[in-house]
């Protein structure tokens, strides 16, 4: 009897627990349709990445300002690599046209990647690449090339749904006007 209460104290604290947290969920083309969010509402939206992006390019010999990558080598080549992880947190900066957006995750607003919609991925805003072969694709970051894993291509924006459809209401009533 005692395990069957500590049970059920458990399931009811983990169910309190989750009701607190975050319901992300992909941002689609049927959600911006819905909504029609302008540029400066968009601005007000926090949105998450989904999976983790690595961003690769080769240094030449006379190539000495880091963005805010690592230097690595491989095979003898002196490589830069800049990681975005599942989860962090980015910002809308502009939309170049329709259905792309410029995201970024860094302080740097010239430190963006562009994202749309995916019609082989439901509609989500997946990154957008440029060149993409069975392997990877370039990107365009912080004004430089750089080259993007396959995997990449399902790195969507997530956002957290009960954030959003909180509606503020302001409302006032009428006092009424009477004739002199």
């Amino acid at each position: 009897m005692k395990t069957l209460k500590i049970f059920a104290f458990t399931l009811l604290g983990l169910f309190m627990l989750s009701s607190c947290s975050s319901r992300l969920t992909y941002f689609t083309q049927d959600l911006q349709n819905q909504y029609r969010w302008s540029d400066d509402e968009l601005r007000k939206i926090q949105f998450y990445l989904s999976r983790d992006v690595v961003l690769k390019r080769e240094l030449t010999g006379g190539s000495s300002d880091i963005v805010s990558g690592k230097i690595k080598v491989e095979d003898g080549r002196r490589i830069e690599e800049v990681v975005i992880r599942k989860g962090t947190p980015g910002a809308f900066i502009f939309s170049p046209k329709s259905e792309r957006f410029a995201v970024s995750f860094e302080d740097n607003d010239d430190n963006f990647l562009m994202f749309g919609p995916s019609p082989k991925y439901s509609d989500r805003f997946v990154v957008l690449a440029s060149d993409w072969d069975r392997r990877s694709g370039e990107v365009t970051y912080g004004g430089k090339k750089w080259r993007v894993s396959s995997e990449a291509a399902y790195a969507a924006l997530l956002v957290d749904l009960r954030k959003i459809s909180k509606v503020d209401v302001n409302s006032r009533v009428a006092k009424g006007r009477k004739v002199n």
